[in-house]
């Protein structure tokens, strides 16, 4: 699976979107479920552990994508619920 994010200091940002459909991506149920997960970005392998960002932490993400995609409000507004800004933080293991 390859998806869009960014850098915020030490986490990767993303959104769990379906192609701006109703139904939330299997990716991100599967991360619900089991938060910790290996991800490859371009300088390698990295352990993660996924959480949603809430609040004004959440705004201030969105606003950064908005910075990526100035057409993201309107695209979001295809759905009836709110697109999830997943963080990915590191995390430390000894074997990536």
């Amino acid at each position: 699976m390859i998806l869009g994010y960014f850098e915020d200091g030490p986490n990767l940002v993303t959104m769990a979107m379906n192609g701006w459909a109703e139904p939330d991506p299997a990716w991100w149920l599967n991360l619900q479920a089991q938060p910790d997960a290996r991800v490859v970005v371009r300088d390698g392998p990295r352990l993660v552990h996924a959480r949603v960002a809430r609040g004004d932490e959440r705004m201030r993400l969105w606003s950064r994508w908005r910075e990526i995609d100035t057409g993201l409000d309107s695209l979001a507004a295809r759905r009836s619920s709110e697109t999830a800004v997943v963080i990915l933080e590191p995390r430390v293991s000894p074997n990536l």
